[in-house]
């Protein structure tokens, strides 16, 4: 992960305070919760990162882009096999961009597990026929 600037750290914390005390007025509000999940991220802050994102995966149990991004928390945190179940859901519920999940950085610990090789290969070969 490219390390922020001073500048764009500052912007990201105004941004962090500014959706938390949003969310700290309407706890469900999905369309704060993710860019919070995402600044959270950006910088560093995989915990508080990963928390909110297991929040939009309850508000939001049938998005496949929600629990591609859980998938990333959890990846970030160490988390593997609960990453891959994450990746697992994400698919079934249509999510379909292999490519750039065999590039993202977030997924890199899991790229590096066998088991995700196994099925990742099963996936992409479903993709293809």
């Amino acid at each position: 992960m490219k390390k922020n600037s001073g500048s764009n750290k500052n912007k990201m914390g105004f941004e962090i305070e500014f959706f938390e005390k949003l969310v700290e007025e309407k706890p469900d509000f999905v369309d704060v919760l993710i860019p919070l999940a995402e600044a959270y991220t950006k910088t560093g802050d995989y915990g508080r990162g990963l928390a909110v994102d297991k929040r939009l995966s309850e508000l939001r149990p049938d998005d496949a882009i929600v629990y591609y991004n859980l998938a990333c928390s959890f990846s970030l945190t160490g988390k593997i096999n609960e990453a891959i179940e994450a990746l697992k859901k994400a698919v079934n519920l249509g999510y379909d961009d292999f490519d750039y999940m065999n590039i993202d950085q977030d997924l890199l610990n899991v790229r590096n597990n066998n088991r995700y090789k196994e099925i990742f290969t099963k996936w992409t070969k479903q993709k293809r026929g």
